[in-house]
């Protein structure tokens, strides 16, 4: 079920905030979870199961690294540790074995056969369920902070799995440690300016989804269809553009909604975005860009591999370790790997020469920032390797044919987005976000806030182009 969908707006939000509202404070993660398994089984009904038994083994595994026996026993600590050690290594064993099986089996096998030149390993063609890289990491990050003592005691059964499967951060993240909500899942109070804050943030992120990602990612869409290679230099620069815009108001869309419905729910589900376009480096953009993925890699992979403890040529092995697995996060396909494997050498690059400098200027860094980042969304975007290598050509003026979409298709492009084109780059900036928080309690506010909320539910009815990209992840 999407947030940006007519059934979602006024079918189960309101009756799962009516139920909510009203029901006994003990019995309000009863409710989040049942609400949080209709919301996910609507799309998946069959994952919900995966996610049930997911959360039912990892629930188990948790308590077991808590459990003290009652008898007297001899080595009591060195028992207990072997035991954490394995209650630990059996839950990453079914996490990342559920993850590997349903995101990554048919990549390696067919990876596999290519390179043994027949059918070696079978391709299983299984369905991706929505949100698993998400809600195992989550899970993840749990039995690790349990593991290591950050989480005191176990969690309930119902306030753990109300966790893993809340449904603001279920399929799209932000990833929410245990530890950030653990007082709210023992005990929250719903106010009524919490509500009305929760709202008015949620329309703001349904704003920058409907209004601007949908509407962005048409002149990608149309672009592409003139196929990769065919493309004149100026116009695979304006598509790079349009997917950097539609691929950021999406999932920073999302992520506003998410927020604005932990508000509602008596949560503070932790910002994944800050202004990530106005970095003035490689390095600055991805301290702003999705920061709760970085948190998780840097926490749980950088750190505990030694992070930069160990000398320059360690800390260049671990992060390339780190920007692959996050790579390929984001998806099975070589294009993924590559789009990671970039980042690393960007990365590298500025930590040991221009990075500090270029933070440090107010022009150049931004002109850089801003001249890379569209080229690395393009080899994010495209998962077939010659219709990549055909974009980027494109990029850099080479064309395997005659150019279909030229000087004039540029023009008309322009004429047609250019006001969406300079809203995206308004919205890109932290201007209007301090607006918004100036103003928010203004009764000017709440109209601009009622009309984005009809405009968005008027282009939801209209429009067919509502999914959001990070879904696929």
């Amino acid at each position: 079920m999407l947030f940006s969908s007519v059934g979602f707006l006024f079918r189960f939000l309101p009756v799962f905030m009516l139920i909510y509202l009203i029901a006994p404070a003990r019995y309000r993660n009863v409710v989040l979870l049942a609400g949080s398994l209709v919301f996910y089984g609507v799309g998946e009904p069959y994952f919900v199961l995966l996610l049930v038994f997911s959360v039912l083994a990892n629930y188990g595994f948790s308590r077991y690294m808590f459990w003290e026996p009652r008898t007297p026993l001899k080595n009591r600590a060195d028992r207990r540790a072997k035991r954490r050690k394995a209650a630990l290594a059996a839950s990453l064993v079914v996490d990342f074995g559920f993850l590997f099986v349903f995101k990554y089996w048919d990549f390696t096998a067919a990876t596999v056969n290519g390179l043994a030149g027949q059918e070696a390993v079978p391709i299983l063609g299984l369905a991706l369920p929505l949100g698993i890289s998400f809600y195992t990491f989550q899970m993840v990050s749990y039995q690790v902070d349990c593991y290591r003592g950050t989480v005191k005691k176990p969690a309930d059964f119902v306030s753990f799995a109300a966790y893993v499967s809340m449904f603001p951060q279920l399929i799209a993240g932000p990833i929410v440690r245990y530890e950030e909500i653990a007082d709210r899942m023992e005990s929250r109070r719903i106010r009524i300016r919490n509500l009305e804050n929760g709202l008015k943030l949620f329309t703001v992120g349904l704003g920058l989804k409907v209004l601007l990602a949908n509407q962005i990612g048409t002149l990608w869409n149309t672009i592409m269809t003139a196929g990769a290679g065919n493309l004149h230099m100026s116009v695979a620069w304006l598509g790079a553009l349009a997917y950097s815009f539609q691929i950021y108001f999406d999932f920073w869309g999302y992520s506003v909604m998410a927020m604005g419905l932990g508000k509602m729910l008596g949560f503070r589900i932790p910002r994944n975005f800050d202004n990530p376009y106005v970095s003035r480096s490689i390095s600055e953009f991805w301290r702003r860009w999705h920061m709760t993925l970085g948190s998780w890699f840097r926490e749980y992979v950088y750190f505990p591999l030694g992070g930069s403890r160990k000398g320059k040529l360690r800390t260049v092995c671990n992060l390339f370790i780190v920007w692959s697995f996050t790579g390929l996060w984001h998806g099975a396909d070589w294009n993924f790997l590559l789009w990671g494997i970039v980042f690393f050498v960007l990365l590298v690059v500025e930590k040991n020469s221009y990075g500090k400098w270029m933070e440090k200027t107010r022009v150049v860094g931004h002109i850089y920032t801003l001249a890379v980042i569209p080229v690395t969304w393009v080899i994010f975007a495209i998962t077939d390797i010659r219709k990549l290598a055909a974009y980027l050509g494109n990029m850099c003026g080479i064309h395997r044919a005659s150019v279909m979409v030229g000087g004039q298709q540029l023009t008309r492009y322009l004429q047609e987005y250019w006001v969406l084109l300079i809203a995206c780059v308004l919205f890109a900036t932290p201007f209007p976000g301090k607006l918004y928080h100036k103003y928010r309690d203004r009764w000017f506010a709440v109209v601009v806030l009622l009309f984005i909320f009809w405009f968005s539910v008027y282009e939801i009815m209209v429009g067919s182009n509502n999914p959001f990209l990070y879904f696929r992840f």
